[in-house]
């Protein structure tokens, strides 16, 4: 058996369905072996730093490793952003690049490049492997990796002669995950603190995005209210009486109030880094006063820019399962409460705005939609105007912004979770980048509504650097461009808003009720500041 038929082979029994990117020369041998494995379907993208963002949101998704593959040299840069991306987001990816023949390295070979030191940065494991016998074995450890401990996206060069040859054909059973079990000593003294401390705030990051049941359950039982980051929006209902709204870049003003003014002795950090657009600049309020108990499963976030009384490290869903048995050994319940009607009103005008247009998209989309959002002004709007009704709703990687993830995600999304509407929210500026990847939706029959905001800048950049210079580049803007006449040439359903009376209920039925992709185009050109928060504030002082 070829080598990379056996590594395809332990693939597979891992439960590995699809592989993102791009056929080439050097693996082709990698593409030729899945003519004969029907379990596993190629989904060929248009750009592998896509392909990239598609397999990190299928990992985010089926909670399992994601594949994804390249040529070498250039095939291999590109990919570069996408495990990058993966790595912010603690997503196991295996990035899988091809290399020349052992025989011409360092020979000046086309294509050739030592990829191995250029994903080190980026990921938790990066090797070339120079001989057959072992890339089965580098398979498993690499993909033992990505899924074990702190979740992350691994890469493996694979020379084109490594590839095809032969080996024992011997596959090995699939190693489980190894997942870090807390101290049960130290979730005895959290929650000891928890309640003798009466009262806090519960402060939950993307790291919480698989234990939502558990987070309820939690805060029922303090009844401390819940502030999420912007990249945990749409992991908690805004319906839930002690949800309290998003903090960060675009937060809300209740929550913010909260963070600054608010009188609670105790801030209880679950699966959030602490970065930059979670902490509002590294607001120095967020845990001043506060007795500060932390809970994730990588020991590097603890102590990193704000002082931890309390770091609890270990899988957070056992850890919040550890932490909930032990408050009810101190007596606690939970105590549970009908949801809040006004918190399911939409922010909604007759204003042609972002903000209205938003509001209307999701008074028309049923509320289990899943937003994937990509980066540019509107995501400060989505992030603090559009509403959360079920869980894992609104993805959004404000960490990495990455332009053109949103696209790439909603298509990686759509593949772990077919029956679940998904809708991506993107720019002219993201979908001039990775836009073309609609034609991957349409190859593969995704249903999916691709909502492009179209107002000819990049309006991120254009108000950013207003606020910081007073005043903005012309090339920021460029020729307006008809997105659905685009989409029209190649033969998808498009419609084009040009005013408020535009959007309803019969054209959004039109566009999601197809087998296949659709794009909604919104001509709109809005120079209102986007509720950025205190960025604001930062940018505009930025050089005083």
């Amino acid at each position: 058996m070829k080598a990379v038929r056996a590594s395809i082979e332990y693939l597979k029994d891992m439960g590995v369905k699809h592989v993102f990117g791009i056929p080439a020369g050097s693996v082709n041998a990698f593409f030729n072996e899945l003519y004969d494995i029907p379990e596993i379907t190629p989904i060929v993208t248009k750009h592998e730093g896509a392909a990239g963002y598609m397999a990190g949101a299928y990992a985010k998704y089926t909670n399992q490793l994601s594949v994804c593959i390249g040529s070498s040299g250039p095939g291999a840069t590109n990919l570069v952003t996408g495990a990058a991306n993966a790595m912010r987001e603690h997503l196991p990816v295996l990035f899988l690049t091809g290399a020349v023949p052992v025989s011409t390295m360092g020979l000046n070979a086309s294509q050739e490049l030592d990829a191995d030191p250029v994903f080190k940065p980026v990921t938790k494991y990066s090797v070339t492997v120079t001989d057959s016998k072992d890339l089965l074995s580098e398979i498993v450890k690499a993909t033992t990796i990505a899924v074990s401990g702190v979740p992350g996206p691994v890469h493996i060069a694979m020379p084109i002669d490594v590839q095809q040859g032969l080996v024992s054909s011997e596959i090995p059973a699939v190693v489980q995950k190894a997942v870090v079990a807390p101290d049960l000593k130290i979730i005895q003294q959290a929650a000891k603190e928890l309640v003798d401390r009466k009262s806090g705030y519960i402060f939950v990051g993307q790291g919480a995005r698989n234990s939502t049941d558990l987070l309820m359950e939690l805060a029922e039982m303090l009844q401390w209210p819940i502030v999420v980051t912007p990249q945990a929006k749409g992991l908690l209902p805004n319906d839930h009486p002690l949800f309290a709204g998003v903090y960060g870049f675009a937060g809300t003003e209740k929550a913010s109030a909260l963070i600054n003014d608010g009188n609670a002795n105790s801030l209880l950090i679950i699966g959030s880094s602490l970065g930059e657009t979670a902490t509002n600049n590294y607001n120095d309020n967020l845990t001043k006063n506060r007795f500060s108990v932390q809970l994730d499963f990588d020991v590097t976030v603890f102590n990193r820019k704000y002082a931890i009384d309390l770091p609890v490290l270990g899988d957070i869903h056992l850890s919040l399962m550890y932490l909930i048995e032990e408050l009810k050994g101190l007596g606690l319940s939970r105590k549970t409460a009908e949801p809040v009607e006004a918190n399911r009103e939409l922010e909604g005008g007759e204003e042609y705005s972002t903000k209205n247009v938003l509001a209307k998209l999701q008074q028309f989309l049923p509320p289990s939609t899943r937003y994937t959002i990509d980066i540019g002004e509107y995501m400060a709007y989505v992030i603090h105007h559009m509403k959360v009704f079920e869980p894992h709703t609104f993805d959004i990687n404000v960490h990495f912004g990455a332009m053109g993830s949103g696209i790439g995600s909603a298509i990686g999304s759509k593949l772990a979770e077919p029956d679940r509407p998904v809708v991506a929210i993107t720019g002219d500026g993201s979908f001039f980048m990775h836009g073309m990847e609609i034609l991957a939706a349409k190859e593969n029959n995704l249903p999916i509504l691709f909502v492009i905001l179209n107002n000819a800048r990049l309006g991120m950049v254009y108000h950013g650097h207003t606020l910081q210079y007073k005043r903005s580049h012309a090339t920021f803007e460029q020729t307006p461009i008809n997105i659905a006449a685009m989409a029209a040439a190649m033969d998808l359903p498009s419609f084009r808003v040009d005013s408020m009376d535009d959007l309803n209920q019969e054209v959004l039925d039109k566009l999601t009720t197809l087998n296949g992709p659709a794009v909604l185009e919104v001509a709109l050109v809005d120079n209102n500041v986007p509720p950025m928060g205190d960025r604001v504030k930062f940018l505009s002082s930025f050089g005083k």
